[in-house]
């Protein structure tokens, strides 16, 4: 015979699946459905716990147990995927300009004239050819670094970066401090890797260090992840005193750094990476998929010598080599000053996007940088953010949950906009919709 508990789990399950429980919806506290389902406390507390496992509701201290949204898109959750074309998305960020098109066009056309094609049928070195590397380590100076081309190495793309950082310096069981909401693509990563996340609390203007340095006395830290220019979701930039501290406490602990650069050219003249705070533990990733297109997966890491090997096997381990046409294209914009431009031209365009922004939602309680491609919109206490994603996905509007960023236990209540990945107009009817439908969730 099914256990009771059991019985109770498969009813509130159904009622969820169904939608005859919506999202939202604020569950009998423990002890109403002991009195109700006439269970003891501790049965009814198990309910909770085995419907909170299956993903279905969410328990919160102080406030209750709330049923929380399974009909939301995949790309709301920590595997996330690009939505439909007919959806506004304000969820990912793949900013793009309209003369790319033609620029990738006749790049091609060069390259089909002009380049070694022959050598893009051949294996290459794993951390890319020399001359190439040489291209990049001259570029990468613009980011205040000064690398030789023997400390860098090509990858596919930024992520692929912190992958092979992951990989080739970390072992499963790990302890990596991380901010209390960090870049999903990192914890996706931790969670693959079976590393374990130490969030540090945030202040106004970044991670609170003295925070860290007390976890890093309680704990077995590892590692350090960060983004200290232009941080995702948060927008902050660290200062050159944050950044010389962070160096600090990662010698006293020696901890590795993973600094991804990802959005810092979106800052411009930010103080120096912390690759030059702490350079023999640093590893800098950075990618040239938000300065020219989510589409050419070309990224570029820098390390110490002495990690160099380790990175390099965990490439031949994954991709062997990043492939050499995009590599050459990347290249052939470095040389004629493309990138350069294109950079200009994206940080004049979040720029307009956030005046856009400032406009609709007014000054209030949101978090976000001038330059910044994305905004941190915390939501009343009484409003659920389930709630909002779901109303906007009716509107054909999608905006991420604070969900995929958020490394602590209490997931707070807000929303992610991503501002680059729609036209101006759009942007504008996308940011009115947001608005509204938080002012009649108020109202309600």
């Amino acid at each position: 015979m099914k256990a009771r508990y059991k019985a109770i789990v498969d009813e509130y399950a159904g009622a969820i699946r169904s939608g005859s429980l919506p999202a939202g919806t604020r569950l009998l506290t423990h002890r109403a459905l002991s009195a109700e389902k006439r269970i003891s406390l501790a049965t009814a507390t198990r309910v909770y716990a085995e419907l909170e496992a299956m993903g279905l509701v969410s328990g919160e201290t102080g406030r209750g147990t709330f049923v929380r949204d399974i009909s939301l898109p995949a790309g709301l959750g920590t595997d996330q995927h690009v939505v439909a074309s007919d959806v506004l998305d304000l969820n990912f960020n793949y900013p793009s300009l309209p003369e790319q098109t033609e620029l990738l066009r006749e790049a091609i056309r060069s390259l089909a004239t002009t380049g070694d094609l022959e050598s893009g049928l051949r294996y290459q070195p794993h951390a890319g050819r020399q001359n190439d590397r040489n291209t990049i380590a001259s570029w990468l100076r613009n980011a205040g670094i000064s690398p030789s081309a023997d400390d860098v190495l090509i990858v596919n793309g930024a992520q692929h970066g912190l992958t092979i950082a992951v990989m080739g310096l970390l072992k499963p069981g790990d302890v990596v401090a991380v901010d209390a909401l960090i870049y999903p693509g990192f914890k996706a990563l931790a969670t693959l890797y079976h590393l374990e996340l130490a969030p540090i609390p945030a202040g106004s203007d970044g991670p609170d260090l003295n925070a860290l340095r007390q976890i890093c006395q309680r704990r077995r830290v590892r590692a350090i992840y960060t983004m200290p220019t232009l941080h995702n979701p948060l927008g902050w930039v660290l200062s050159h005193a944050q950044r010389r501290e962070l160096a600090l406490i990662a010698r006293t602990f020696d901890l590795l750094v993973l600094e991804d650069a990802a959005y810092a050219f979106l800052v411009h003249r930010p103080p120096a990476p912390l690759a030059c705070y702490a350079p023999e533990r640093t590893v800098y990733v950075t990618g040239f998929a938000k300065n020219i297109a989510t589409g050419l997966r070309v990224g570029a890491v820098v390390c110490p010598a002495h990690m160099r090997g380790a990175l390099e096997r965990a490439i031949r381990a994954t991709t062997w080599n990043t492939p050499s046409l995009m590599v050459s294209i990347v290249c052939g914009w470095i040389k004629d000053g493309t990138i350069r431009r294109l950079e200009l031209l994206k940080r004049r365009d979040a720029r307009q996007r956030q005046v856009i922004a400032h406009e609709i939602l007014g000054d209030g309680d949101w978090v976000s940088h001038p330059n910044s491609y994305f905004i941190w919109l915390p939501l009343p206490c009484e409003i659920r953010a389930e709630r909002i994603v779901n109303r906007l996905m009716q509107q054909q509007i999608s905006v991420s949950t604070a969900e995929p960023f958020s490394t602590t236990q209490n997931v707070p209540h807000a929303i992610r906009l991503a501002l680059g990945s729609v036209s101006l107009d759009k942007l504008r009817l996308a940011l009115t919709a947001v608005k509204e439908t938080i002012e009649y969730e108020k109202d309600i």
